[in-house]
């Protein structure tokens, strides 16, 4: 068995907006963001080890960075990468 603190690594925290919530409740989806050097098999082998849940298929996605001000000077947020996990039916994960 690998190493869990390797996987809290990988899975860094859950992304709770409104419609990730919406997404919890309809279709048994829930949104992660990961390493960005991560794989669709790493994050299912580490949600089902971190949460004890059976995981049904994983959706990466790459969100590109944002321009923002801060002070009145231009910057931008860090790309990052978010992963939306569907569990099997009856399976949940308290990300509250």
């Amino acid at each position: 068995m690998a190493n869990v603190n390797q996987y809290y690594d990988l899975v860094r925290r859950p992304v709770v907006t409104e419609k990730s919530s919406v997404m919890q409740g309809l279709r048994n989806q829930f949104t992660f963001e990961v390493a960005s050097g991560a794989n669709k098999s790493e994050v299912k082998k580490a949600i089902e080890t971190l949460f004890s849940v059976k995981v049904e298929k994983v959706n990466m996605l790459s969100m590109p960075h944002k321009a923002k001000r801060t002070f009145g000077r231009p910057g931008q947020t860090k790309p990052w990468k978010k992963a939306v996990v569907t569990l099997r039916k009856g399976e949940t994960i308290d990300v509250a």
